[in-house]
């Protein structure tokens, strides 16, 4: 998720409190401190990891049996989409390696699942890129601003993390065009913005081009129980670089294992 080697450790589930009670022990001196649960959701937003891709097996003959295998109580039975993306066809929301920014990982050197699929997409060449949206702080306002009208009230910004379904898909316009798609949104108090991780094509990804985030669902939204009567709005947005965090950017992710693979 931080994109550093060390951020996420792995071991026995018994040993967790220890491990927990002694990293906390250790941080006090470097100023290291508990913020809660609902700050974890901020990070990926600046460090520009995209935690919610939606698992590509709801189609295609091979994940058949997996499909059948699943009870109403595994994850992907449970997954809620939302946003102003608005489809039939559930294709629309998968995500290749490319759009997660995982392109530079992947070798044909070796045999694995899927493999032939993927050279395919490399072939053709282009791939949509992905990149930070850091929305206009009064397009933002203007929106809340809504909450305190009767009527005509834009979706509800929660804070920190806006996501309101497992999966969260929002159209991203440029002069009235769909350019893209944006799929995690949140606030940032590190860097006082709202930020949204999206996927556009690339010739609308570069830092610095302004678009367009479709905020909300359409016909009034859902029956979702996060979901209240709502109507969409458009909030102006700027294109920035992933890491959105200098620190991340700069301190890391230029010189670590993610630059390293490019």
């Amino acid at each position: 998720m931080a994109g550093q080697p060390g951020y996420e450790l792995m071991g026995p589930w018994a040993d967790g409190p220890a491990v927990h009670a002694a990293l906390v022990e250790a941080g006090k001196k470097h100023g290291m401190r508990l913020v809660g649960g609902r700050a974890y959701s901020s990070n990926t937003l600046e460090s520009g990891w995209i935690p919610s891709p939606l698992p590509a097996i709801y189609t295609g003959a091979a994940e058949k049996p997996y499909r059948e295998w699943l009870t109403v109580n595994h994850y992907e039975a449970k997954a809620s989409i939302g946003g102003s993306l608005d489809s039939g066809n559930v294709e629309d929301y998968y995500l290749t390696p490319w759009d997660l920014g995982y392109g530079p990982f992947i070798k044909f050197d070796h045999e694995f699942i899927g493999r032939a699929a993927l050279e395919k997409m490399a072939a053709a060449g282009k791939h949509r890129k992905k990149v930070t949206l850091a929305l206009d702080s009064d397009s933002v306002l203007n929106e809340m601003g809504t909450m305190f009208d009767k009527g005509n009230r834009a979706k509800f910004f929660e804070f920190p993390s806006a996501v309101y379904a497992m999966h969260p898909f929002d159209l991203v316009k440029h002069n009235g065009e769909v350019v893209g798609v944006s799929t995690w949104i949140g606030y940032s108090a590190n860097e006082g913005k709202m930020l949204t991780l999206a996927i556009l094509d690339e010739e609308f990804a570069e830092p610095g081009m302004e678009v367009d985030l479709v905020w909300g669902e359409p016909n009034g939204g859902t029956t979702k129980p996060t979901v209240e009567p709502h109507v969409q709005v458009e909030i102006s947005a700027v294109v920035s670089p992933v890491p959105y965090a200098e620190v991340a950017r700069k301190t890391y992710a230029d010189t670590g294992w993610r630059k390293a693979a490019d």
